[in-house]
């Protein structure tokens, strides 16, 4: 088994965040590119909407107004292949606006983040999954 480095201990984190934070007070979200509704954990995913670069290294990786509930087929074939990427750029602008959309296109470069930060990152993240968790009846 792969050893986990701290940046893919964040990203994990931050893709399930986005996914339980979604969910109703049942535990369930929505896939913001086809609109399916599923529970949090079954075959939901958190997708970025910039993706997230070899390794997780873009800006926006660990960005949370990045990443958002996908379904998996949206995340992964649909985004490549199909018109979710055009509907992920209309929920993007719906939620926050052309500006900030534009914003995150242009300005997309790696970013280096200390291990510490990563960890600090996780550890916040933990703590608001668990919340939720609890909120969902599922702690």
């Amino acid at each position: 088994m792969p050893k986990t480095t701290p940046r893919t201990n964040a990203l994990n984190t931050l893709q399930k965040l986005v996914r339980i934070k979604a969910a109703d007070d049942q535990g369930f979200c929505s896939c913001v590119t086809c609109g399916v509704t599923r529970q949090w954990n079954e075959g939901m995913q958190g997708g970025h909407f910039i993706a997230k670069g070899k390794g997780g290294t873009n800006e926006w990786a660990l960005i949370e107004e990045n990443v958002h509930p996908q379904c998996a087929a949206c995340n992964g074939f649909r985004m490549r292949y199909g018109n979710a990427e055009a509907s992920y750029t209309l929920y993007m602008v719906d939620m926050y606006g052309r500006e900030q959309v534009d914003l995150m296109i242009n300005r997309n470069r790696v970013t280096k983040y200390s291990k510490q930060d990563l960890i600090d990152l996780t550890t916040e993240w933990k703590q608001e999954i668990n919340y939720h968790l609890k909120r969902i009846g599922q702690a």
